[in-house]
């Protein structure tokens, strides 16, 4: 490995969620959408591309932009602006396609390269044999983040967006949103025209009774892989925070829920959110025999500045577990309690109170993670804003020598002072802590002795008047 790596796997002035994985010409390639640090909305930026050798997942490389909304002739419009989800799959022709959904537009795009990175070129749009545009027919349902599967010479596209609650924007969008579940069409040796009729895959909290689905019914997020001769689609659940997993003997039908495999508020079987949740989206690649499972987590104040997380999943005898959302990530093992790490790894973050819904947070008790400047593609640096009285932030996971040093840069928060203490643990209680008296608005460093060693959860605490901003921590 080139270098230890961590979660966020890209550089942290990166916004690139819905990551979907694969694995060509012996490198791993990411695709996603493109959010803006600070947006407003989501996928605000053109798609980029992320690749790294597959023999070593620390040393990633941004293939630069890919493909431009400029280069697709949906005309702009209020709901028509950001390319949202794609994902992509080498033709039998050799060629790469690129399928994607326009913002709130009932239509499946296509571009075209001749290598894995671009540059992309418009294709066309995904079509019904008479030419009618896939999603243009008289109340069809939304065709939304597409998943494209290519086995032997067949092409499978899959879409959904499933819910009952959209009937606002169904009616000022004119599209067609209901808790049906997913659908799956195979397209022509052109990539684009569909043969037959569009089946139903799986099932929405309309149809989910006696399925095995219930509680976990399908979202949105498709996305589809075969390992052996099973067939994998991983999706986004009801519950928004979590990525699932159904298999199947065939690619278009015949799914059976196979449960959770990753959440972004680390929420498995109803246990409190340990992080600020939203949406996921993402996806599963073998990667020289091993396992991973690509998602997103959620930074800021809203839904629209996601960033990649990745994390080694377990897969044995056809089935896959859980995997907790950790600051070690693709590194798949302790990280080194050795230099510095940007504050903005954290995995574990919270109030006084507890983490919510990013969407839901109210008032001024929530610490977020951000970054000083403006939306970039250099000089990474963020960090845990608004770390008031009782808030919480950890790692997972450290490997601590005994008598280790940890040194804190904190300043406070939109330089106002706090006053206060900073605490150190490896338990989420703090009953065994290392502590050190803060009182300042200055950025500056406090230095703290570890009470404990091993493989260790670090667990951060402010206690105390005003907040701060905790920045890095050094060893």
């Amino acid at each position: 490995m080139k270098d230890r790596v961590v979660n966020p796997y890209l550089p942290s002035y990166e916004y690139m969620p819905d990551g979907e994985p694969h694995l060509f010409e012996g490198r791993l390639y990411v695709f996603g959408s493109h959010d803006k640090f600070g947006g407003k909305v989501y996928c605000e930026n053109d798609y980029t591309c992320w690749s790294a050798p597959e023999d070593d997942l620390s040393d990633w490389k941004c293939e630069g932009i890919v493909y431009r909304r400029t280069q697709d002739p949906t005309p702009c419009g209020l709901l028509h602006t950001h390319m949202w989800a794609p994902d992509v799959c080498r033709g039998a022709d050799g060629r790469y396609y690129l399928y994607y959904a326009m913002e709130w537009y009932n239509r499946v795009g296509v571009a075209v390269a001749q290598t894995p990175a671009g540059p992309y070129e418009y294709y066309g749009e995904v079509r019904y044999e008479d030419g009618t545009r896939y999603g243009g027919r008289e109340n069809e349902r939304i065709r939304f983040d597409p998943a494209v599967l290519h086995e032997d010479g067949v092409t499978y596209l899959y879409t959904g967006f499933s819910s009952d609650r959209m009937g606002f924007l169904c009616k000022i969008a004119h599209i067609n949103i209901t808790g049906e579940g997913s659908t799956v069409v195979r397209l022509g040796k052109d990539m684009l025209t569909i043969e037959g009729e569009p089946k139903m895959l799986l099932p929405g909290t309309r149809n989910s009774s006696g399925t095995g689905f219930e509680g976990h019914e399908f979202y949105e997020a498709m996305s589809m892989r075969k390992f052996g001769e099973k067939y994998y689609a991983v999706y986004s659940s009801v519950l928004s925070h979590e990525l699932c997993y159904a298999v199947s003997d065939h690619p278009d039908g015949g799914f059976q829920f196979g449960g959770p495999l990753h959440s972004n508020g680390n929420i498995f079987g109803g246990s409190p959110a340990q992080y600020y949740w939203g949406n996921d989206h993402g996806g599963i690649e073998c990667v020289n025999g091993k396992y991973y499972i690509f998602g997103h987590r959620q930074t800021g104040k809203n839904e629209c500045s996601r960033q990649g997380v990745a994390e080694p999943v377990r897969f044995e005898n056809g089935r896959f577990y859980p995997a907790e959302m950790t600051s070690q990530g693709l590194y798949g093992k302790p990280l080194p309690a050795k230099g510095s790490y940007e504050a903005g790894i954290a995995c574990v973050l919270k109030s006084k109170q507890g983490a919510c819904k990013v969407t839901k947070m109210r008032g001024k008790k929530h610490p977020y993670i951000t970054q000083d400047g403006k939306d970039r593609e250099s000089d990474p640096a963020q960090y845990v804003a608004n770390f008031g009285d009782g808030c919480v932030a950890g790692f997972k996971y450290f490997s601590i020598p005994e008598g280790a040093q940890l040194t804190l840069t904190v300043r406070g928060h939109h330089g106002r002072r706090a006053k206060g203490k900073l605490q150190v643990s490896s338990d989420e209680t703090f009953s065994r802590v290392s502590e050190a008296a803060w009182n300042g608005a200055k950025e500056s460093r406090v230095s703290l002795r570890l009470p404990f060693q091993g493989t260790c959860t670090l667990y951060v605490r402010f206690l105390g008047k005003g907040a701060v901003d905790l920045i890095s921590l050094q060893f």
